[in-house]
């Protein structure tokens, strides 16, 4: 009876853990989760920036996002070097971006988010820690998130991503350029845990 019962208490921790990655959701994961779509409808295409925005520099934020997306393919294989010489060319795309082409608000929003993408991929290239570089790269998503939300790519679609059991539960997002779901928080462990919450443009 005893090995019945352990096996049965093992089998109910075995289901918990696997339905918390889908139905786990944190009530305030970000300061701008409210912004966010149910996970139980399908995703919304983001409204379009308030103020006009330069193609060219529309062109420039989708090629840093299609940088970002092979450092995230780098996370989900949790290679640390892969990591790091992604994350150096995701810096060479952000440099490459003219801020000149921005104006009055535009332009200071932008410089903000810049200070942001800057500083996390400067501090991903430092780490020799998979796991310090994951806390950096989520708040690398988030500025990069904030950025395409306000000056859009162009036509490039970009989809929001989240998994609730990130950081010991607390819940991160990133960034993909398509819907299937690659967690680049925990790799091969929980590949498809996830949920996509938003579609950018």
């Amino acid at each position: 009876m005893k090995t019945k019962w352990i096996v049965a208490t093992l089998v109910v921790y075995s289901a918990a853990f696997v339905f918390s990655c889908s139905d786990k959701k944190q009530a305030e994961p970000h300061d701008h989760a409210m912004e966010h779509a149910s996970t139980d409808q399908m995703p919304t295409e983001a409204a379009a920036p308030t103020f006009s925005v330069d193609p060219g520099f529309q062109n420039q934020l989708a090629e840093v996002f299609t940088a970002y997306v092979d450092l995230k393919e780098a996370f989900v294989a949790t290679d640390v070097a892969k990591v790091k010489s992604a994350a150096a060319r995701t810096m060479e795309a952000v440099s490459k971006v003219d801020m000149k082409l921005l104006a009055g608000a535009a332009h200071n929003d932008w410089m903000t988010y810049l200070t942001g993408l800057e500083s996390s991929l400067k501090s991903i290239q430092k780490s020799e820690n998979i796991e310090e570089q994951r806390t950096s790269f989520s708040q690398l998503s988030d500025n990069l998130y904030k950025s395409i939300k306000a000056f859009g790519l162009g036509g490039v679609s970009a989809y929001y991503e989240f998994c609730p059991m990130a950081f010991n539960n607390q819940g991160a997002y990133w960034l993909s350029d398509n819907e299937a779901i690659r967690n680049p928080y925990f790799g091969d462990k929980m590949l498809k845990c996830g949920s996509v919450e938003e579609k950018l443009q």
